[in-house]
């Protein structure tokens, strides 16, 4: 690459199959307008992982699993979507369907992301009570 080069990365994410397919698109769209402009631009998309709810959701009753656990360690469930990006996603789409559960942290992502040791003993406390209720279940 020289000086007069650049070079952007995206990452690109979305709920929804054909909304995800559309941003590829306007991406490849745009590129196609430079270049028919003059410039030379160059475009490489690259799928890291897809959205794990397609994977999870026919499966509801490991999503009842965690829940129930959640609740005999008095924790309360916040069920929201969450789009992948996570060993559970790549797990899920290995044929091993994998929610999200909590860790107990705060502020994810950024600088002051931290977690307490309450935090981690409840999620400890929550993952044991997974596998006991599973074991007692799939006896």
């Amino acid at each position: 690459m020289s000086l007069t080069d650049s070079s952007l990365h995206y990452i690109l994410r979305d709920f929804d199959k054909d909304e995800l397919a559309r941003k590829k698109a306007y991406l490849e769209d745009k590129v196609a307008t430079f270049n028919a402009q003059g410039s030379k631009v160059s475009l490489t998309i690259t799928d890291n992982y897809s959205n794990m709810r397609e994977m999870v959701e026919p499966h509801p009753h490991i999503i009842d699993i965690a829940k129930q656990a959640m609740e005999s360690c008095e924790v309360k469930p916040n069920i929201k979507p969450i789009r992948g990006g996570t060993d559970g996603a790549r797990l899920s789409f290995m044929g091993l369907p994998c929610p999200n559960l909590f860790t107990g942290g705060y502020n994810f992502h950024g600088i002051h992301e931290f977690i307490t040791v309450q935090g981690m003993e409840l999620a400890v406390k929550v993952i044991v009570q997974i596998a006991k209720d599973t074991a007692i279940r799939y006896r």
